[in-house]
């Protein structure tokens, strides 16, 4: 049996360092339709923003579908990650509750491998009816997981008119059975680095065409369990020191570094750095629930706001993720609560009150969070310095997702000094109406608002917003 699993391995592999699909694709949009097209949207839209910024719709909606990442290189072009597999081929685990005992079992992703041959072998066929036969062999089995792709585009504004005008698909690639959501882009050179779970890959384009044509797993060993959907491999940023840096949510890693080195924490949600070609691995801080995406200060601190366990009562953190740290949840405090009365009588992570900030008799274990903060924190940015107005120098920016543009807002707030740590000097409203996913400042000073538009699941389409302050836009220091 071991020997058939180092086979089975072996052939993943192989797969996997395949080189990627030369399956290109282009859409391309007349200028003056996509700024026509642009121009109806921004009319009937009820987005509003900050005082002295100005709102402009850059990338229409045939161009960006289903943006999760959004990130933008020094050209002033996107990119992006559009999901397809959440359709079909992830899961939630609050839709399979038979699941969350075995799935807590689990040690590796190939446990999870394992579990998904078994569970949706073929001769299982007609009990598991319900999953789409997506392969087209007459056989509801786990080879239909093994269809669904996930996407990077790169938008552009090809004659410089301020309305994106071109997507390129530049990739169409992962989906093997345990695949998840590409949940992470990070342009750096002629390289294109992407968060997909089980790994963190690295595309290079070797001949200059602007198209990846090699494929390299950096890391790999992430997503362990079936847990809560969008828990996954995000965040990818480039750290002052050159080095970088990604996370992923509870669902788990155990990774093997390079040096040989076994970094095994099934049960938590982590932030890992290592140099650009995957040496020197290291998990600079675990116990997090899920940072989708975290940024530097002007100093090299990092601070996120780390998702809540949807415990009553409790709340998201905005946290000074320190070097070594442990924020304290395990991917065991979430469940119970939903099934199993007989699990509920003591919750750790509420009754200890590890969600909360530093109070006098709290565990000592844990670096607690900085405070409590708004709900379903997904895109976060930091001004790089010259970016909007000189009164927004020095903020922060997060995107509440809650599921529905009226109720969504990105927050700008700024820190000071506390001790040790932070805390919260002041917070402002920077946009309400869009419904953002990933976030990221151009080269122009403008913040980028990749948008889902509606809901929670896939639509085939989504828009990328411009925000900037037109008094800016375009000044001597910004150039």
């Amino acid at each position: 049996m071991k020997a058939f699993w180092s086979l089975l391995a072996v052939a993943m592999m192989a797969v996997a360092c395949s080189p990627p699909s030369a399956d290109v694709q282009i859409n391309r949009l007349d200028p003056a339709d996509a700024a026509a097209q642009a121009e109806t949207i921004l009319s009937e839209v009820a987005v509003t923003v900050a005082d002295g910024l100005e709102l402009a719709l850059w990338a229409p909606d045939s161009l960006s579908p289903d943006p999760i990442a959004l990130e933008m290189d020094p050209q002033g072009r996107a990119y992006i990650t559009r999901t397809n597999r959440q359709k079909n081929s992830e899961f939630d685990i609050r839709g399979y509750p038979h699941w969350e005992i075995p799935s807590m079992s689990w040690q590796t992703v190939e446990d999870r491998r394992a579990f998904l041959h078994e569970y949706f072998a073929p001769e299982r066929s007609d009990e598991n009816d319900w999953l789409p036969d997506l392969n087209g062999d007459g056989s509801h089995d786990w080879q239909d997981l093994a269809v669904e792709q996930e996407e990077v585009y790169r938008i552009e504004d090809t004659d410089g008119d301020g309305v994106a005008d071109e997507a390129v698909r530049l990739i169409a690639d992962f989906d093997s059975e345990v695949d998840d959501l590409a949940s992470g882009v990070l342009p750096i050179g002629d390289d294109l680095f992407v968060g997909v779970a089980p790994h963190v890959w690295r595309f290079t384009d070797t001949d200059g065409d602007g198209i990846p044509d090699e494929k390299t797993s950096i890391s790999e060993g992430y997503a362990v369990h079936v847990g809560f959907g969008g828990h996954n491999v995000s965040g990818l940023i480039q750290g002052p020191d050159g080095r970088l840096y990604w996370s992923i949510g509870d669902i788990g890693f155990s990774v093997t570094a390079p040096d040989g080195t076994l970094h095994h924490y099934p049960n938590q949600g982590a932030i890992f750095r290592s140099d650009l070609d995957g040496n020197n691995f290291e998990v600079f801080a675990a116990g997090l629930r899920n940072p989708h995406e975290f940024v530097f200060d002007d100093y090299g601190n990092i601070i996120t706001v780390d998702n809540d366990g949807d415990h009553a009562g409790e709340k998201e953190r905005l946290a000074y993720v320190v070097e070594g740290s442990d924020s304290g949840w395990r991917t065991n405090w979430q469940f119970g609560k939903y099934n199993d009365p007989d699990n509920n009588t003591y919750k750790v992570w509420m009754d200890e009150g590890l969600y909360l900030p530093r109070f006098e008799g709290q565990a000592a274990y844990i670096t607690p969070p900085l405070m409590n903060y708004h709900s379903g924190p997904t895109g976060m940015a930091y001004n790089p310095g010259t970016a909007l107005g000189a009164e927004w120098n020095q903020h922060f920016f997060v995107s509440a997702f809650v599921g529905n543009a009226s109720g969504t807002r990105i927050f700008g707030f700024t820190l000071e000094p506390d001790g040790a740590g932070f805390a919260l000097k002041d917070e402002r409203v920077l946009s309400r109406g869009i419904l953002a996913t990933g976030i990221d400042f151009g080269p122009d000073g403008a913040l980028y608002i990749a948008d889902w538009i509606t809901g929670w699941g896939t639509k085939d389409y989504g828009r990328v917003w411009k925000v900037d302050d037109p008094a800016e836009a375009g000044s001597t220091l910004r150039e």
